[in-house]
């Protein structure tokens, strides 16, 4: 699953998706409701955050008994949360950049890239999706594309990793007993993505088929924002209860 973006593009999305999860964070206030993650306030967001920053971290440095309940602890304890949250983030982008290319680590995606590329892309995705929620909590809905800063080839390859690596997993997607294709096409980036919906695993090749039973469009960042549960931007041709379908069913949570 070669990724869209160089390690240095992912790098800089996880430096300024995480200011601007910070600077969203701050203005809305620790208690905040997060519109986007029903139960979440501002305050779970930045210690989910903080810790998978630190997670990310250990996993590149090989540790994989890092322990995530203890590093919660830890950020509820600090003195200043946003604090602690950003020395995790800067001590992640410097882990990333410090460690070597054959690196050796654990890696949870089929057809990963090798582990430092596979860390920078996660987190770089992860970080900017969470920046999302950030600003849902500043502004007190969903958000739209344009209620965001995100570079439309940083959207693709977080549509491309959604759809190639996370769905394809084969648990509890999109099933169906009639199979059909359902075609993914932003209308700025050029990139479409072709998802095989049957009774057994989500198979997603890159690239468009002629005639779809589905298409989902709009623009890159409306789509990666749509994909992942964050907005509701996308088109749909073809069938429109899948839309629905798609909430209900691709949920990617921390586990």
């Amino acid at each position: 699953m070669p990724t869209l973006l160089s390690l240095d593009d992912h790098l800089g999305a996880i430096v300024r998706s995480g200011a601007a999860l910070g600077e969203a964070a701050a203005a809305a206030g620790l208690e905040a409701k997060v519109p986007t993650c029903p139960g979440w306030n501002i305050t779970k967001l930045v210690l989910h955050q903080g810790m998978v920053h630190r997670w990310a971290a250990a996993n590149l440095r090989g540790e994989r008994d890092y322990d995530t309940t203890a590093s919660q602890a830890e950020g509820k304890a600090a003195a200043s949360l946003l604090d602690w949250y950003s020395k995790g983030l800067a001590a992640l982008v410097d882990t990333a950049r410090t460690t070597a290319a054959d690196a050796k680590a654990m890696v949870f995606l089929a057809d990963a890239p090798p582990p430092r590329r596979f860390w920078a892309r996660r987190q770089a995705h992860e970080t900017t999706i969470h920046s999302v929620d950030a600003v849902a909590a500043r502004c007190g809905r969903w958000p739209t594309a344009a209620d965001v800063a995100i570079d439309p080839m940083l959207a693709a390859d977080g549509i491309d990793e959604l759809l190639m690596g996370f769905i394809t997993r084969g648990k509890g997607r999109l099933h169906t007993a009639e199979p059909y294709n359902l075609l993914v096409r932003t209308g700025d980036t050029g990139h479409a993505w072709t998802l095989r919906i049957s009774d057994g695993p989500i198979l997603t090749t890159p690239g468009a088929i002629e005639q779809p039973e589905v298409v989902f469009s709009g623009t890159a960042v409306q789509l990666y924002l749509s994909l992942w549960n964050r907005a509701d931007e996308l088109t749909a041709n073809g069938r429109s209860d899948l839309i629905d379908q798609w909430r209900k069913q691709i949920r990617i949570r921390w586990s």
